[in-house]
């Protein structure tokens, strides 16, 4: 549904992309992680052909954006950027004008419009001027305009951003609805936690280059670094502290109370087994001993340290 092949992107001497190649299948949700200025929003635009790649080509449903613009984004939904609307128009009057454009009917506008409204939470406000809206409720609307003619594709750039906590729950469970809809879901985040709970695979990138794309489960596998949380019965001495620092694989030590300390690791599981047994061996009576921090987090900076 969605496929990129060997884009790049200069903007003067500055290269935004480099040879991204990326393929995401019918009814999949991807997620698209990297940080400030990594390609994401650069990706997202030459995707809805708001910009034109240096060299390489974006397809969607096997139509180029560049050479079919009609057909390639017909049946696509998208939100980029920071989402602003004509102030002095309401919630209907905006979705019946940009319904109206994709050539949908009276009857449908307002059947849709109603729906997403309901869906969104706006349903209370689709009479009132959007000049009178928070941020947080024009990236609702955004999300409107986008699910309007209920398209196959939603390609969205940071889909939360804005939204408060209850919001950002909302969103989500929208996009887990779509997902059982089969619609193909392609969304920008700086989120981890949203990514990981929300879609079934992840890209991510760092200066324009594809670091890794796989399924959330095969990233979460792929972490090399952990962060364990180990808490004691018994007070921990600085001297213990110390020695586990020196220990094989311990990366750093952090103590956060007497009886807690965390320990940045780097090792597989079998290894982390050993650190635990050395660890009681020193004579600290473990109560509780487990990673924090989400694996897809652990990879994420991982790979945009060694990337650097």
């Amino acid at each position: 549904m969605i496929e990129v092949r060997n884009l790049s992107k200069y903007f003067g001497s500055i290269k935004a992309l480099d040879n991204l190649t990326l393929s995401i299948p019918k009814g999949r949700a991807v997620g698209f992680l990297g940080p400030n200025g990594a390609g994401k929003t650069t990706t997202i635009k030459i995707l809805t052909n708001l910009i034109r790649a240096t060299s390489g080509n974006a397809l969607l449903n096997g139509c180029d954006v560049v050479i079919d613009p009609k057909n390639a984004l017909g049946d696509v939904g998208a939100i980029v950027e920071t989402p602003e609307f004509y102030p002095n128009l309401t919630p209907l009057e905006i979705l019946s004008y940009l319904g109206s454009i994709r050539g949908m009917c009276r009857v449908d506008i307002r059947r849709r419009s109603d729906e997403v409204l309901r869906e969104l939470k706006l349903d209370a406000w689709k009479d009132t001027r959007v000049g009178k809206f928070s941020k947080g409720m024009k990236q609702r609307l955004a999300i409107a305009q986008a699910l309007i003619h209920e398209p196959e594709i939603l390609i969205l750039d940071e889909p939360t951003n804005g939204l408060d906590p209850r919001g950002m729950v909302e969103v989500r469970e929208i996009i887990r609805m779509l997902k059982k809809q089969r619609r193909t879901v392609f969304m920008s985040s700086h989120l981890l936690f949203e990514v990981q709970e929300t879609c079934d695979s992840a890209a991510l990138i760092d200066h324009g280059k594809l670091l890794v794309y796989d399924s959330i489960e095969n990233l979460g596998r792929l972490t090399k670094v952990t962060k364990i949380e180990v808490t004691s019965l018994n007070e921990v001495s600085l001297g213990i502290i110390q020695k586990i620092r020196e220990m094989k694989n311990a990366m750093a030590v952090e103590t956060v109370n007497p009886y807690t300390f965390l320990v940045t690791f780097e090792g597989p599981m079998e290894e982390q087994s050993e650190l635990l047994r050395a660890i009681q061996a020193m004579g600290v009576e473990v109560k509780s001993f487990s990673p924090v921090g989400l694996p897809l987090e652990m990879l994420y900076m991982d790979l945009v340290r060694e990337s650097r």
